[in-house]
Order: C-alpha cells, then sequence, then structure tokens
C-alpha cells in the first residue's frame, strides 16, 4: 500500500513538473555583422558598420504583411531594440579595437 502511495505520488509529481519540459523551445533568430573590414577608427568605417546593424534588424525583424499594423508596430519596435543592442557591441568593439563578430538575436 506504501509501495502503492509512492508510486502514485512520484507519478503525479512527474506530471505536475513535465509540461515545463514538453513545451517547444524558444525559436531564435540570430545573425553575425563582420567587423574584420571596417576600420571602426574611422567616420566612414562606423557609418558602414550601422549600415550593416541596420541591414540585419531588417533580416531579423522584418516579417509582417504589409496590412498588419499591429506587426508593422512590433517590427518597428522589434528594429529599434535590435539597432540598440547592435549599437551598444559596435562601441564595445570599436573601444577594444577588436575585429570581433557582432551577434545579434531575437525571439
Amino acid at each position: 500500500m506504501i509501495k502503492s502511495l509512492n508510486i502514485a505520488l512520484a507519478t503525479a509529481a512527474a506530471l505536475i513538473a513535465s509540461p515545463a519540459v514538453a513545451q517547444p523551445a524558444e525559436q531564435v533568430s540570430v545573425t553575425i555583422v563582420h567587423t574584420a573590414d571596417i576600420d571602426l577608427s574611422t567616420d566612414a568605417g562606423r557609418r558602414a558598420l550601422d549600415q550593416r546593424l541596420a541591414t540585419a534588424a531588417h533580416e531579423l525583424c522584418d516579417t509582417a504583411s504589409a496590412g498588419d499594423l499591429k506587426a508593422l508596430n512590433a517590427e518597428r519596435d522589434c528594429r529599434a531594440a535590435v539597432l540598440e543592442n547592435g549599437r551598444a557591441k559596435a562601441q564595445l568593439v570599436a573601444a577594444r579595437k577588436s575585429a570581433e563578430p557582432i551577434r545579434l538575436a531575437v525571439r
């Protein structure tokens, strides 16, 4: 009887915990912005990197149809967030005088 109760309790605990495990993983889109061929110490280099970041933001965020205003607003917000993140990372790369790529991601 006690053994059956323990098994029942263990099964119930497993069922309670399993929805978190059973949920599908969130999809993450990632893009890499390369900086090795850009001289970030110049205005032209910084503008080139900013253009690459803007292009990456469009690649990551643009998914809505033209008629879906809510989705278009979400895209705009996504692009702004990606650009802000990318520009912050670009400042770190420039400060380190590094040629490391910038990784950008959205869910």
